[in-house]
């Protein structure tokens, strides 16, 4: 009980137990009493242990936290702004999100009774009182409002920090981002104004031999059409090299100086740095060194006192140390400080450096499970690894040198495939043949959208829940319940339909039937939450592979292809950024797809977060009954440490590269590479397995980790970067992932199934790509919040809407090849391209009609 909030786990465990002891269960009814019951005495006990370790002036400070400042209409309380979003990076959302962090620090909070509750915990606690407002709270009972305010902001004060580590990050990227910009723009104008360069040199050596003895305004002024365009020369000159970046450095500091600067005392004064590492000292001693001369009103620091090495990079010395009339070397203080806001940037993000009382920038020893010494065989079983690392690497030697082999043996044979010697891309693979169109798709689907003509989708998302009961999975988050259960499925169902169509909740209510704007803001707030949706995907998802007839779709599938879209956004958001590739702000989300367009998880991401990550997170987490060995990704979803983590997960990764054709292979061992003469051009050096040897333990520790949930896949992502390049792990990482990739990359070039495998698995994640704008349409398909929440709902209801949609199509399609003229008429090319993703016989638009009575018929 006190590691799980799940009433539906509880009941499996329950039930696991009753079959493990041989003992008949309880009725369904009886045993949901009995979970009821102990759920509330665990939270009793909860509520008054925690109410019990806070002390006299804790309380009072709890009470006065929801009480409102004034008597004025609309005043807030001091708890409605602490649970207020940080905004855009700025200056003043610096300064408010400290605010946030005094008010909290103001009521003493005791660390222990939190520290050691399971996170699960923590995190319902903290939504179920996030949805209540001040005035709500202050009706419950003492113990019961005193022990969940205090579990909130005991969560917040660490998310709080979070936001503040990422407005640094942010500010500090900004400031770079922007000047270089300037900068640019100005090289670029100033580049304009002397058009020519070329034929001006040549006029200038022309007139020089023709006038030896002349002097420059008689012979070169002249020879360029005047003084301007010499100027403008020597002006554009200066622009470039080492000039550059002294160029660069002056905007930003300009800009720190005038601006920014002011956001340093509140950072040093708020968040507290640490480091593992002693090579980071020097930004450590950099970093105390800024803060004890924080009121300090000197412009310079001695060359002994600010630590250089290790803060400043080689390239911008010259510039930040500089030389006073008397020939004595100093350190310019503005400029050193922003030196060190770029190095500090860099290490937090590759948590090398964290923040005490954070949670995504914690320690990053946190993220490791902390019994992985004594629980070390039990954790090497469960991930079907050997113990040895002798073993390991002996097994990984094996495949690649058979890989290498077969590829070695077939190339010559393979018409597809090419090494050219000596060119810069060697690699060539042609294109294969088009595959057979399929006859008989277009006629089912003409069959279906005759049949089934203007189907509401907010039909499809009844008929699901009708079949499958999807929204039993939410449940409130007060203590009783006083809506009747068909009245709330009523509402949870327009909820999810103005969510999931982005239309909102004004467009779905319906004042004749009874369902209010205000009704459904209330049953959201209450109801929806992001494991109860996750629940409920998950629910349908399992549905689709129970319904699915084998005949009809083949047998299961273990392989899932992953991809992610941009969505335009509010970006008054710390979420919300500039997409490099597809321009414009928004956010990403990152689904993954079995091959059967059933989408079995989703996240919501930053532009710039890693599809690596994303694609680890969704692999172990996505909660339904399919067991994935085999993941399709694009080229921004592999990387090298990517590909060493999926091998010790137990899956494989299957990317589509794009850069194919400048692929490396990596030999086993320093002698074998004249043994593979076809693949010369492409081989590279062998692998240096002693490194993967004397970290095999770390890495199967930061996979552990991976596996249980200790950390997210972001957070341990976050530590294997170029920023960390000189991380042992990383470097052994990077090693087993070149042997993985290896071995992969000889599968990818001999197989043309294999080829076709990919492509086709990523076809299908690109079809569900293009169907999200077909039900995601209100407000031009841009997620109209600021707030993460209410982002993720809006990403999740789309996902449980239209999966809903594959649910009743799949069941559709079934209806109609189940009828005898349509017996034996599907050929294996129809069966390969039959997808139960159609929208063209839905309606999502119109009149929104909630009839509960009205199905869906199947009969034929």
């Amino acid at each position: 009980m006190p590691h799980e909030v799940s009433r539906a786990t509880i009941r499996d465990c329950a039930i696991a137990w009753y079959r493990e002891q041989r003992i008949e269960p309880p009725t369904p009814s009886r045993l949901d009493r009995v979970i009821a019951s102990a759920v509330n005495k665990d939270e009793k006990r909860l509520i008054d242990g925690i109410d019990g370790a806070l002390s006299d002036e804790c309380r009072e400070a709890l009470n006065r936290l929801l009480e409102t400042g004034t008597d004025a209409p609309g005043s807030k309380s001091l708890f409605n702004r602490l649970r207020a979003a940080p905004g855009r990076p700025s200056l003043d959302v610096v300064k408010r999100e400290v605010q946030k962090l005094g008010f909290i620090d103001d009521l003493g909070l005791p660390n222990e009774p939190f520290a050691s509750m399971p996170r699960k915990v923590l995190d319902n606690y903290r939504q179920r009182t996030s949805t209540e407002p001040a005035s709500t709270l202050q009706q419950r009972r003492a113990e019961s409002r005193n022990a969940r305010v205090a579990m909130y902001c005991w969560v917040r004060r660490r998310e709080v920090l979070d936001d503040m580590v990422e407005l640094l990050i942010r500010i500090v990227h900004r400031i770079s981002a922007r000047a270089k910009k300037r900068v640019e723009r100005e090289i670029i104008t100033d580049h304009l104004k002397v058009r020519g360069k070329t034929t001006l040199l040549f006029n200038i050596a022309e007139a020089g031999v023709d006038n030896m003895d002349g002097t420059v305004r008689d012979v070169v002024v002249p020879a360029v059409g005047g003084e301007s365009t010499l100027f403008d020369l020597v002006a554009e000159k200066q622009t470039v090299g080492p000039g550059y970046r002294r160029l660069i450095h002056s905007v930003v500091r300009a800009s720190y100086g005038n601006h920014y600067r002011r956001i340093l005392p509140l950072i040093l004064n708020t968040l507290d740095f640490q480091s593992n590492n002693k090579r980071h000292r020097p930004v450590m001693e950099a970093i105390e060194l800024i803060r004890r001369n924080r009121d300090a009103r000197h412009l310079y620091y001695s060359l002994d006192e600010a630590p250089i090495e290790g803060v400043i990079k080689k390239n911008m010395r010259s510039i930040i140390v500089e030389t006073d009339s008397h020939g004595v070397k100093r350190v310019n203080r503005i400029s050193y400080e922003i030196a060190v806001l770029e190095v500090l940037r860099g290490q937090i993000r590759c948590k090398e450096i964290w923040v005490t009382g954070a949670d995504k920038f914690r320690n990053p020893d946190e993220d490791l499970p902390q019994d992985f010494e004594e629980r070390r065989d039990d954790y090497y079983q469960r991930l079907r690894l050997p113990a040895r690392y002798d073993d390991y690497c002996a097994r990984m030697k094996k495949k690649m040198k058979k890989a290498l082999s077969e590829l070695n043996r077939t190339l010559p044979k393979n018409k597809l495939v090419r090494i050219i010697d000596g060119a810069k891309n060697p690699i060539c693979v042609t294109k294969s043949d088009p595959q057979p169109e399929p006859s008989n798709i277009v006629r089912l689907k003409t069959e279906i959208q005759g049949q089934w003509t203007n189907t509401g989708l907010i039909d499809v998302l009844k008929e699901a829940d009708l079949r499958l009961g999807f929204t039993q999975c939410f449940k409130g988050t007060a203590d009783r319940q006083i809506i009747g259960p068909e009245e709330l499925r009523r509402r949870l169902l327009l909820c999810l339909y103005g969510l999931g169509t982005n239309t909102g909740l004004k467009c779905v209510s319906d004042n004749e039937l009874g369902v209010t704007e205000r009704e459904l803001r209330y049953t959201r707030r209450r109801y929806l939450q992001k494991a109860s949706l996750r629940d409920a995907i998950a629910m349908v998802a399992n549905g689709i592979f129970r319904t699915r007839l084998p005949e009809v779709w083949g047998e299961g599938t273990t392989a899932c292809a992953s991809d992610s879209k941009k969505y335009g956004a509010y970006d008054q958001n710390l979420m919300t950024e500039w997409h490099i590739r597809y321009r414009g702000p928004g956010v990403m989300i990152y689904w993954h797809v079995e091959k059967k367009s059933v989408c079995i998880y989703s996240q919501l991401k930053r532009c710039s977060s890693s599809e690596v990550a994303a694609m680890i997170e969704g692999v172990l987490r996505h909660c339904t009954d399919m067991e994935i060995d085999r993941q399709y990704v694009d080229s921004h979803g592999q990387s090298a440490v990517g590909f060493a983590f999926c091998s010790l997960l137990g899956f494989d990764l299957l990317p589509r590269l794009k850069a194919i054709n400048r692929q490396k292979l990596y030999v086993p061992d320093a002698h074998s590479g004249a043994h593979y003469t076809n693949l010369t051009p492409i081989l590279e050096r062998p692998i240096n397995w002693a490194l993967i040897e004397q970290q095999y333990d770390e890495m199967v520790k930061y996979t552990t980790a991976l596996r249980e949930g200790t950390a997210d896949a972001e957070s341990i992502m976050r530590r294997f970067t170029r920023d960390n390049a000189q991380h042992p792990t990383y470097k052994a990482l990077i090693e087993l992932g070149k042997a993985v990739k290896t071995i992969f990359l000889c599968h990818y070039l001999q197989s043309e199934a294999l080829r076709r495998e990919i492509h086709e698995g990523l076809n299908v994640v690109e079809n569900w790509n293009s169907a999200n704008a077909f039900i995601f349409y209100g407000k031009g398909g841009e997620i109209a919040s600021n707030r993460l929440e209410e982002q993720e709902l809006a990403v999740l209801s789309l996902h449980l809407l239209q999966i809903c949609l594959v649910y009743v199509n799949t069941l559709m399609i079934q209806t109609v090849l189940g009828r005898p003229d349509w017996a034996d008429r599907l050929m294996d090319t129809d069966r390969r391209a039959l997808s139960p993703l159609l929208t063209s016989h839905i309606n999502p638009y119109g009149q929104i009609v909630l009839n509960m009575d009205k199905r869906i018929a199947f009969g034929g």
